[in-house]
């Protein structure tokens, strides 16, 4: 990329989450991510350009051992014309969603990160010519605590997803509340994981989103965002799935092409890239945690038919949902147990402020820092490098929480057996894929006390509206029972 070069008109607005804004070349596949501050709040050039060097280190030091090389791209960072930037600013402005214009654009230090475009080119170079169909999922933590420092028993028997669904929609954030459990997607079950794909489609949120040729054809961006709408979604997808089109319009022809997009994403995320490389972690899901949550309506609808739900099918090792379990179970003591631990830190820092950069908070995220992540040890020795070692890992399995996967399907063509990369069969057609991973920035250690206060939120709303509620059910239905009476009829 020629950045002496650059015509704002060439570019177009992406898309942006809380820290970041991306902006999509109309022909190369590349994008650039900048980042976004508060109006009041500037930062030097040399702060912004060492936050998206950080960014980098930590992508190609850890996360990348984590993940596998196949599925992390690290990017580099670049310096723009300030001219660019501020007329690349005012173009895309119209195109923002209003929920997001309460922090701008950084204008003024002129530094963003490069990266491929993984909506249009992947990790294979796909034949330019050829027509791409890519599904991003957030997928969120999959796995219930199973610390001993949980004070919440519903923690216990309830994801936080499924929780937090309830305070949002409290909140206004959401119209409604999605049927989506992350346990059920990373169950391996395929069963689960349909039903849980399905969930995504029918209420994405912010956790799915699909791109046509790189342009977004399906996606919520806020509470006011229209319904979604299956049949114009099958319109887009039907020439993918159903090539030679023997297949008529209507509500049959939309089932048919969902159901070929889940079981095709589902094949793709079990599939195994890395061939059987297991990652650095050997964390295992534990017997200790619960393998289902009890808020997901698929295991609802079970037990109400008298079944039980059926058993995790289990992940194969090499698969990235495998991978990112391994590295968001490095919370190993929930932010329960992590809290003190932090306090423990802040004390130290407190009273040896000069010590910060020695602790590495805020990088450099290298080889050193990589290497104290795998101490997966959980006694407490009352050490501050004990406390400081659980809250570096706290932050790195956060970051795993919140990242995105990125499916990448383009049709194979006649013969799929010259096809270079991985491939991937549906009824009708076949797929070369690749499949990524985004959003991975380490999550800032000022956020801890955020999270502690977040989490006794969501839990106590979660207890006194929905858990009380269903209590109060179980409740009246033995009362009930209690009242009754028998009465014999001579027959």
């Amino acid at each position: 990329m020629d950045e002496g070069k650059m015509d704002e008109n060439e570019w177009g607005y992406h898309g942006e989450g809380n820290k970041s804004l991306v902006v999509a070349h109309a022909q190369r596949c590349v994008v650039l991510r900048f980042l976004k501050f508060p109006p009041n709040r500037k930062k030097a050039s040399e702060e912004i350009f060492q936050h998206l060097q950080n960014i980098v280190d930590f992508s190609k030091n850890v996360m990348k051992e984590f993940l596998g090389e196949n599925y992390v791209h690290c990017g580099e960072v670049v310096q723009l014309p300030l001219d660019f930037v501020k007329q690349l600013c005012l173009k895309i402005q119209s195109e923002r969603p209003e929920s997001r214009c309460d922090k701008d654009l950084d204008t003024l230090s002129g530094y963003a990160l490069c990266l491929p475009n993984l909506a249009r080119l992947q990790t294979y170079r796909f034949v330019e010519h050829r027509p791409i169909l890519c599904v991003e999922i957030k997928p969120k933590c999959g796995f219930i605590p199973f610390s001993g420092d949980v004070t919440h028993e519903v923690k216990h028997k309830v994801c936080r997803y499924c929780m937090h669904q309830h305070l949002k929609v409290a909140t206004g954030k959401w119209k409604q509340i999605s049927k989506y459990c992350p346990l059920d997607l990373y169950s391996g079950n395929k069963q689960r994981m349909h039903f849980a794909l399905r969930s995504l489609l029918q209420e994405a949120q912010n956790n799915l989103k699909i791109f046509k040729n790189g342009e977004l054809i399906y996606g919520c961006k806020d509470a006011r965002s229209p319904v979604a709408d299956w049949s114009e979604l099958a319109h887009h997808l039907k020439p993918f799935f159903f090539p030679s089109n023997g297949l008529a319009g209507g509500p049959h022809c939309t089932g048919a092409v969902i159901r070929e997009l889940v079981r095709v994403i589902t094949r793709v995320l079990l599939s195994d890239s890395e061939k059987g490389r297991a990652g650095a972690l050997r964390l295992g899901p534990g017997p200790q945690g619960p393998r289902v949550c009890e808020a997901s309506p698929f295991g609802r609808s079970l037990r109400h038919q008298g079944k039980s739900a059926p058993e995790c099918s289990g992940l194969p090792k090499g698969c990235l949902l495998y991978k990112t379990l391994q590295v968001q179970m490095l919370d190993l003591l929930d932010i329960e147990g992590l809290y003190p631990l932090y306090r423990r830190v802040e004390r130290y820092l407190e009273e040896f402020p000069e010590e910060r950069k020695t602790l590495q908070i805020d990088g450099p995220y290298d080889e050193a820092f990589y290497q104290k992540l795998l101490d997966l040890s959980t006694e407490d020795d009352g050490t501050v490098a004990f406390a400081l070692t659980k809250v570096q890992q706290y932050r790195v399995a956060m970051t795993a929480k919140d990242c995105s996967v990125m499916i990448a399907l383009s049709p194979c063509l006649q013969d799929a057996s010259s096809e270079q990369r991985p491939v991937v069969a549906s009824s009708r057609s076949r797929f070369a894929f690749s499949v990524s991973v985004l959003d991975l920035d380490l999550k800032p250690y000022e956020s801890i006390p955020h999270q502690y206060k977040l989490d006794g939120k969501i839990v106590n709303y979660y207890s006194k509206t929905v858990h009380a509620k269903d209590a109060a059910v179980m409740s009246a239905r033995f009362k009930e029972s209690e009242d009754c009476t028998l009465v014999l009829h001579q027959v």
